[in-house]
């Protein structure tokens, strides 16, 4: 039994899946938690990344499924593939609700055509444990469908400043140091995660990979987190070449370490860049890779604006697999850069969401500038825009447009 559990809002929606759906695949990062949250739904524990478990699963996977209490967790896929066909061939003889887990962390063969999961596993990602994790308040509709609705949004009762959002942007999402570790322990542990992360995971996806280079290209790209950038920015500031380049951010973004936002297009707007907006997926990792704290990250204005970007996209990303709206998130750049929006989540039909990120307490009609021109071009499918900033207030910037406290994330 998993003691000191701190909610997710991933949980109901794990519950209701399960009800339907014979097979779950939860996928995130290492030591996101993923083992801790799937393993409170499921009736048996297969630990696949210990081999004396792993080994029966590689003998007779088929076998090693029968005569389990269901539902049953098989954690860490990837280490004995083959339990996937063994998966698929229980579900297709079998398929009544709420017969497996499945966890992993990494992207890998998860869309490759043939792959036993297709059909058969509900995808659902589990990231890093957000704010509004962390401070027990997961009731409620996500941030999204709050702002879908028109509803008003509130805030806790102990407002962060920008000291505060740094620190707690540098703390990150990943349960044990988030939760446990005083400042000097989470970079410790944050450099045994990095270096784990780099040498055994990234070698056991790809074995020859050289690990001093790929830490340099992860180096750089959290130097970018929150960017829009071409390659040669980072694969120059990495000293490799373009096809070392690629086949790095493909292995880190199998590994969750990174991830990139689409460019959002319309056919409503024309000059729109297609170039995707780079994330770390967790704050926390920015510090770890470029042995920042948060007295270094004070003293970089254009450091202070990517953490807190990066920071807020690690607040929105896991609401959107619980949003009721089912939105998929996007960046948009016009123009040559002459207008950017941060964030941008679709509803569906064209209907979105437009957020801003700024360093600000007090922003003006100004650092709405670029939401409003997007909504006076798409109407009434602009359903919102929010400028995140600071300070301690919400209010209006204009027509659908309200300046909002990154905390009302946890309000």
């Amino acid at each position: 039994m998993v003691t000191d559990y701190r909610p997710r809002l991933l949980d109901p929606l794990l519950a209701e899946l399960l009800a339907e759906m014979p097979a779950i695949l939860v996928v995130g990062p290492r030591a996101a938690g993923k083992t801790t949250t799937a393993g409170r739904h499921a009736r048996s524990i297969v630990r696949l990344d210990r081999e004396a478990e792993a080994a029966e699963f590689r003998l007779d996977p088929d076998a090693a499924l029968r005569d389990r209490e269901e539902p049953i967790l098989l954690d860490e896929w990837q280490v004995v593939p083959g339990v996937l066909g063994a998966l698929k061939r229980a579900v297709d003889a079998d398929p009544r609700p709420g017969r497996f887990l499945v966890t992993g962390l990494v992207r890998a063969d998860l869309m490759a055509e043939g792959w036993p999961g297709t059909g058969r596993l509900v995808r659902v990602p589990l990231y890093g444990l957000t704010i509004r994790e962390q401070v027990d308040r997961v009731d409620g509709p996500s941030l999204i469908d709050r702002l879908a609705h028109g509803e008003r949004l509130t805030l806790p009762a102990e407002i962060p400043d920008l000291h505060d959002y740094i620190e707690l942007a540098l703390r990150g999402g990943f349960p044990e140091p988030a939760l446990r570790l005083s400042p000097a322990g989470r970079r410790r542990w944050l450099d045994g995660y990095i270096d784990q992360l780099l040498t055994r995971d990234a070698a056991r996806l790809d074995g020859g990979r050289d690990p001093m280079r790929m830490r340099r290209y992860a180096e750089a790209y959290a130097l970018n987190s929150a960017g829009v950038v071409d390659d040669r920015t980072i694969f120059d500031a990495a000293r490799i070449d373009r096809r070392t380049a690629v086949a790095y951010e493909h292995l880190l973004t199998n590994l969750l370490l990174v991830e990139a936002v689409p460019a959002w297009s319309s056919s409503r707007l024309k000059r729109l860049a297609l170039t995707p907006k780079r994330y770390l997926v967790d704050p926390a990792l920015m510090g770890g890779l470029l042995h920042v704290d948060a007295a270094a990250v004070r003293r970089d204005g254009n450091l202070i604006g990517r953490l807190l970007d990066t920071f807020v996209a690690s607040q929105l990303r896991p609401e959107l697999a619980v949003s009721a709206n089912l939105p998929r998130l996007y960046h948009l750049r016009h123009d040559r850069g002459r207008r950017e929006v941060d964030l941008l989540a679709e509803l569906g039909a064209g209907r979105v969401i437009a957020f801003e990120v700024k360093g600000t307490a007090a922003p003006g009609r100004d650092d709405g500038r670029h939401l409003a021109w997007l909504r006076d071009e798409l109407g009434e499918q602009f359903v919102a825009g929010v400028v995140f900033h600071t300070g301690p207030r919400v209010f209006a910037l204009g027509d659908r447009i309200t300046a909002v406290p990154i905390c009302a994330f946890w309000g």
